[in-house]
């Protein structure tokens, strides 16, 4: 039988991946076969990330192709370099976000608020519209967004993202009707507190982290790998009859 999870011969984007959860997807897709575009801000990163994943994976998997996701033209040149290097894309994974403020919804600035906004949706967007054409006219894709169980919370302290990730499954939901007649699937995850220097304002508080815990049915928070299988399986035939979803990935928190 074939394997569910062979990627083989499939490229992937994968924003936000120099580091923690992007970085973890972009390794475990590489590890089921796919070319991966390594990419965020700063090349440096990008191209050590992409050397830790050629080396763990045993291959030339993947390339390093630095994007500001606030900047269009940016994302075109990622796209435009990707089919330069691989020919076609076939798994969008937005990961990067922003999240320049913590505290109150009282206190953000319009600045805060609309970096939030455009990082976290508006740069989706763009990046899914420049990647879903080809996806479509070949009637075979995968678009993986990754949210945050605060998309179905309320926040005292990081409102505004939360919103964003509420956002980000609506995203996922229209486009899902969209592009599901051309056979692309479009779904988000949604990881609960994992251990990454993204979320180190929220693990590193001592309250947080002992609230958090108390209450999670399995008392940690989660690893960047226990989000990557996700993906892997979003983006293989393992997934092929799913579309429009949130899979929360969360130890249990959301449902005590």
């Amino acid at each position: 039988m074939a394997n569910l999870f062979d990627l083989s011969g499939k490229t992937a984007i994968v924003t936000g991946s120099s580091r923690g959860i992007g970085k973890a997807i972009a390794h475990r897709l590489a590890e089921h076969g796919a070319n991966v575009v390594v990419s965020s801000r700063k090349q440096d990163a990008c191209d050590a990330a992409a050397a830790e994943i050629n080396e763990l994976v045993g291959r030339k998997a993947a390339v390093a192709i630095a994007a500001n996701i606030a900047v269009k033209e940016a994302l075109q040149n990622l796209v435009d370099e990707t089919n330069r290097a691989f020919g076609q894309i076939d798994i969008c994974v937005c990961n990067a976000a922003s999240n320049p403020y913590f505290g109150p919804m009282a206190g953000i600035s319009d600045e805060q608020f609309t970096k939030i906004l455009q990082n976290n949706i508006i740069s989706n967007h763009w990046l899914i519209s420049m990647c879903a054409p080809q996806m479509r006219q070949r009637k075979d894709g995968a678009v993986i967004i990754v949210s945050s169980i605060g998309g179905l919370r309320g926040s005292p302290v990081i409102g505004a993202y939360d919103i964003s990730k509420a956002a980000d499954m609506q995203l996922a939901r229209n486009l899902a009707a969209e592009f599901g007649p051309d056979n692309v699937r479009v779904n988000t995850i949604a990881p609960g507190l994992i251990q990454t220097d993204f979320a180190k304002a929220l693990w590193e508080n001592p309250a947080i982290l002992k609230k958090y815990t108390e209450t999670s049915p399995l008392r940690r928070i989660g690893q960047p790998d226990e989000i990557a299988g996700m993906a892997v399986l979003l983006a293989s035939k393992a997934g092929g009859f799913a579309t429009g979803q949130t899979y929360v990935i969360d130890g249990g928190q959301t449902a005590v």
